[in-house]
């Protein structure tokens, strides 16, 4: 039996059983007959990470869930040696699974961040009757590619070059099993890494003033902070120790630390870090053929944090999203002060846009 974890007053926790495969432990709040809002978590992150939005969209009249996605906190059932599980179009079967498993046949409004933003993307590409509205956060969604394809964007040629530089990027990092082996175990601890992680990549942090990268080459890529593109001879725990705060800030306070601290010392990050070793290992790249030249058809809106480098690590993606990415664009907004942690930095500036995105869409 697992802990129990402090929630807001109005949200729930239980576990949806025969969700693809998974059961799947979610939180959610208001009427279970209103229309769906589901809430899609991204890395190193929970459903808890969504904790400020559930009840206040749950106010507004709408049934809003957010999940512990596949691999992650307490969610079970997944089979960690078949990498097949953990790609795109598969995360994206157990959104639509969960609906079914909650008895709706549309999601109203699906929002995902960090990673839960290129899962909400596909998911809206690949099914606009059952996800009718989207929105992106922290992570822009360039669109899909053309048919027949080009060139894939952002290829292999610049990983020796940055190497030579001294660096190597993060994603290639958490591909390896020397990712989950240092972060399970980090030498500092496990709250204090994930205390100076999520520090360094929040508003708070000095060093957080992004700029467009001009191309996918390892001159620019190096631009980028060292919890992007690391120093070859680091971790990522190692990279991030010397940025622990001095306290925890308001927006993520000593409770809220000690649940992620609490989950992930259950099951570490190896779960999490598939997702990327499922995207680097680009086996799966012909999964998306199908939906060459498709874009997002129902209303979508990006959010984002104007400190938040996240928006820029895709060289141009973000130019890309606003121009071709959605049929029915609706905007792409940067919250003043925000990082990456947007929903918990900035919770007030993001539950209101949600409602708003809400009305704006009937």
């Amino acid at each position: 039996m697992v802990a129990p974890f402090p929630l807001p007053a109005g949200v729930r926790s239980r576990v949806v059983p025969e969700v693809n495969g998974l059961a799947m432990h979610v939180l959610e709040a208001g009427d279970p007959s209103h229309p769906l809002v589901l809430l899609l978590h991204g890395f190193p992150e929970l459903a808890y990470s969504w904790r400020h939005q559930l009840a206040p969209i749950a106010a507004a009249g709408f049934h809003v869930v957010a999940p512990d996605q596949r691999g992650y906190g307490r969610t079970t059932g997944e089979d960690r040696t078949r990498l097949e599980q953990f790609r795109i179009l598969h995360l994206v079967r157990d959104a639509m699974a969960l609906a079914g498993a909650l008895g709706h046949a549309q999601v109203h409004m699906l929002v995902g961040h960090d990673f839960g933003s290129p899962v909400a993307a596909w998911a809206a590409v690949a099914r606009p009757d059952i996800f009718r509205s989207v929105v992106l956060m922290s992570a822009p969604f360039p669109g899909t590619a053309p048919w027949p394809q080009g060139p894939a964007r952002g290829g292999a040629d610049w990983v020796e070059p940055l190497a030579q530089l001294g660096r190597k990027h993060y994603q290639l990092y958490y591909s390896t099993d020397a990712a989950a082996a240092e972060m399970d175990a980090p030498a500092q601890g496990l709250k204090a890494f994930l205390s100076a992680y999520y520090h360094v990549k929040s508003g708070d942090w000095a060093g957080n003033r992004p700029f467009p990268l001009k191309s996918w080459t390892a001159v620019e890529l190096a631009r980028l902070p060292h919890y992007y593109v690391m120093p070859i001879d680091k971790g990522m725990a190692d990279t991030v120790r010397p940025h622990a705060p001095g306290a925890q800030p308001d927006w993520l306070p000593e409770e809220a630390l000690a649940v992620y601290a609490q989950e992930y010392g259950r099951t570490g990050f190896g779960g999490g870090l598939l997702w990327y070793r499922a995207i680097s290992c680009r086996r799966f790249q012909a999964d998306f053929d199908l939906f060459a030249g498709r874009r997002i058809e129902g209303p979508a809106l990006f959010l984002a944090g104007d400190r938040d480098w996240g928006i820029h690590q895709n060289p141009g993606a973000l130019e890309a999203m606003g121009k071709r990415a959605g049929a029915d664009w609706r905007g792409t907004e940067l919250i003043p002060g925000a990082g990456h942690w947007v929903q918990q930095e900035r919770a007030d500036a993001v539950t209101g846009r949600l409602l708003a995105f809400l009305r704006e869409t009937g």
